[in-house]
């Protein structure tokens, strides 16, 4: 999701990881792997439902903070949340995480390495994002103007996807992190199974190549140096779901320079993602017509990602704005609940669907932090706490009878 400033403006007042191996991966529970159209762990099937907290390492480098990330992920995990998705990056600024490239904010860092200490205490596995498409945290226009003020000749902040230099500081930021070694646990994050998967870019476009050419090029070259790094994780790119230049299925007007087929087919993407906002694509519909389309958007990206990608797929951010004209928690239900439906009725007749991760949860006395989406269990209403604690029910309960099932199954 591209943050708007009101919230961001908030965190930028606060922004100022034992050993590898299969010890780190028996005491954390084991790597997730993509199997099939599956998640597994421990050769179990594995569902994720959870949600996103991009703050969570923003708040984690401000010890007086550290509270809040704590008490989210023990409320996610007491409702049977088991994935948070949030940010490893934040680049420029006097507390970013990368003061300028190969630069790193220790202090920042080890807000990091606190998210994961904590994350693997709760049980939540953690998916890192590593760079914005967005000048929000800096974000591609960041490396963009790093690269210009080195002497390079930037046209656009879509070079990001083409300059060898912008192309270089990113790699450099990808090992920085992926060797990272957790001053809370002494696990490099590489070996670390807390993490169950890096993210590429959050929201990648190029609206300079509707193509697709750059963005797909760029997708292959940066799986290739990650997957070179850690062969541990997982890796998907960031995705929001649009497709290419040939399909129907995209809302009015979001060509963006991505193709969710060609890009989730590249060589060491595991699994493919979608993103789900009718109530910002489709503004000028109701909440029937939006939630028609967001019917329709689930079955296309579930269908392909079974026919086309036969690889997983994750629902990895959805929501429902309480800034919406006419909202009520009502209509975040239901959305939530045909998301959640889509889900579970895939996983439950062998489809690639995995899991859900609404925007946002956020945790008590973070108000100035709202963008409308956020979920802060101790004041949502009991109808959206029990559609989310259902499905995370629901999950479990369907990843243990196939567990059992393919138990049953190896023993003829």
């Amino acid at each position: 999701m591209r943050l708007h400033h009101g919230a961001l403006a908030a965190l930028l007042v606060l922004l100022c990881v034992v050993h590898g191996g299969r010890g780190a991966e028996a005491r954390g529970g084991g790597f997730v792997r993509a199997q099939g159209t599956r998640f597994v762990l421990n050769e179990n099937p594995y569902y994720a439902n959870g949600f996103n907290a991009y703050w969570l390492m923003t708040m984690a480098a401000d010890p007086a903070q550290r509270g809040k990330v704590t008490s989210a992920l023990s409320q996610a995990a007491g409702r049977g949340l088991t994935v948070a998705r949030t940010w490893a990056f934040s680049d420029g600024g006097s507390n970013a995480l990368q003061y300028s490239p190969g630069n790193y904010n220790e202090n920042t860092f080890k807000g990091l390495d606190f998210v994961l200490s904590e994350a693997r205490k709760a049980g939540v596995k953690v998916i890192l994002s590593l760079v914005n498409n967005y000048d929000t945290f800096g974000g591609k226009k960041q490396y963009v103007d790093w690269a210009r003020g080195q002497g390079q000749s930037i046209g656009s902040d879509d070079e990001f996807f083409t300059n060898a230099v912008v192309k270089g500081f990113y790699k450099n930021h990808i090992k920085s992190v992926l060797t990272r070694v957790n001053t809370v646990t002494g696990v490099a994050y590489k070996d670390d199974p807390t993490i169950l998967a890096w993210e590429l870019m959050n929201e990648p476009r190029c609206q300079t190549d509707l193509s697709g050419r750059s963005i797909q090029t760029w997708i292959a070259e940066m799986a290739a140096h990650a997957k070179s790094i850690d062969g541990n994780h997982m890796l998907e790119a960031g995705l929001e779901g649009f497709y290419g230049t040939s399909s129907s299925v995209n809302p009015a007007g979001h060509l963006v320079g991505t193709d969710f087929i060609a890009n989730n087919q590249i060589l060491g993407i595991d699994f493919a993602t979608v993103h789900s906002y009718p109530d910002q694509w489709l503004s000028s519909s109701d909440d029937r017509a939006q939630l028609s389309f967001l019917g329709r958007w689930l079955d296309a990206h579930i269908a392909d990602a079974h026919r086309t990608l036969r690889k997983p797929l994750l629902i990895a951010e959805f929501g429902k704005s309480q800034r919406d004209p006419g909202f009520t928690s009502a209509q975040r239900d239901a959305q939530f609940g045909l998301v959640y439906a889509k889900i579970y009725q895939s996983a439950r007749t062998g489809g690639p669907a995995v899991g859900g991760l609404f925007w946002q949860l956020m945790a008590d006395g973070m108000d100035s932090y709202g963008d409308g989406y956020e979920v802060i269990f101790a004041e949502a209403p009991p109808s959206t706490t029990a559609v989310i604690t259902t499905q995370s029910r629901k999950l479990k309960l369907l990843g243990k009878a196939l567990a059992r099932g393919a138990s049953g199954n190896g023993g003829n």
